[in-house]
């Protein structure tokens, strides 16, 4: 059995990740950080306000971070330093650098550190990348994800993602990262990013929307547009080779075409509860993650790549993985 730690109360946690955990077999919640503790008692009998105090309880096996940005990397790394695996939400860090600390961390405790990016487990996705695998639509040479939605915080409702300091940025950091996420698990390592971010809608202290072009190591290019003044709902994904394409479209439902056919792929009706289950088989059973904190580095490196060329004067400016 595992017992998990979640801390931070918030939309994800309570609708998705606290109900995982209660369905998967291995799995106990033994407790939540809070900073509300009443609230916290909505949900687990032991409440901390205080992280490092939580720690230092010893039957705590798993620590599900799932704070704003700014915090998991130093949180993640408390929690591996004192003898706890995590399993970290999305992305995992605020910059390249943060992010490798932790796999540093992970590396020197022995401990296992994931990445909640659960749509690499939508089974649709997976049969993609078996297609692809396969030769299905020849030589993969791009891919196109686009995720296009109203803004996503209401007053103080997910306030947090409007404010750079905590989120890193806007829909960059948060729906591009699961989109850059996937590309990587398609394609494999990032090695050229170019960038443009701005406020065509909104004017607040992040983006309102990121186009994000990435040139991978075997030749596939990658576009990610993401934005966040859009009234009308985008959640497309598709990618072409030389003999044909596969469609996602959209990708958060079940329909998967390809040249041999249409699929209905559903994922599963709690759409972390693979993520879950996967972390405990890695735990447990010492089954490889599907999103290893390894992997997840890779897309903090291309939202900072994104941020550093992006920022600066507005212009489309190239950087290299070698530079």
């Amino acid at each position: 059995m595992l017992n998990w730690l979640v801390v931070g109360i918030g939309d994800i946690t309570t609708r998705r990740v606290i109900p995982a955990i209660h369905a998967e077999a291995r799995s106990t919640l033994y407790g939540v950080v809070s900073r509300d503790q009443s609230r916290g008692l909505r949900f687990a009998d032991r409440v901390w306000t205080n992280l490092d105090e939580a720690l230092s309880d010893p039957k705590i096996d798993a620590v599900y971070v799932a704070t704003p940005v700014a915090l998991h990397a130093p949180q993640a790394i408390a929690a591996l330093t004192n003898g706890k695996h995590v399993l970290c939400e999305k992305p995992v860090a605020m910059n390249y650098a943060e992010a490798s600390k932790m796999v540093q961390a992970a590396h020197e405790t022995g401990k296992v550190l994931g990445a909640a990016y659960y749509r690499r487990m939508y089974p649709k996705v997976q049969r993609a990348r078996e297609l692809m695998e396969q030769g299905a639509i020849g030589r993969c040479v791009l891919a196109e994800a686009n995720h296009h939605s109203q803004l996503p915080a209401q007053g103080d409702f997910r306030a947090w993602l409007l404010d750079p300091k905590l989120a890193g940025g806007g829909p960059l950091f948060d729906v591009a990262s699961h989109r850059i996420d996937l590309f990587n698990y398609l394609f494999g390592k990032p090695a050229r990013v170019t960038a443009q971010l701005s406020n065509a809608v909104h004017q607040m202290q992040v983006e309102d929307n990121a186009t994000v072009l990435i040139e991978y190591e075997n030749g596939v290019r990658g576009i990610v547009d993401v934005r966040w003044h859009s009234n009308i709902t985008r959640d497309q994904f598709r990618v072409v080779g030389t003999d044909g394409e596969i469609n996602l479209d959209p990708l958060s439902g079940p329909e998967l075409v390809h040249p041999g056919g249409r699929e209905n792929l559903p994922a599963h009706e709690n759409i972390h509860f693979p993520c879950i289950e996967n972390f405990v088989n890695a735990v447990l059973d010492g089954a490889p993650l599907v999103s290893s904190g390894e992997s997840a580095i890779w897309t903090d490196w291309v939202t900072e790549q994104a941020l550093n060329v992006a920022r600066p004067s507005g212009c489309r400016i190239e950087t290299r993985l070698d530079a």
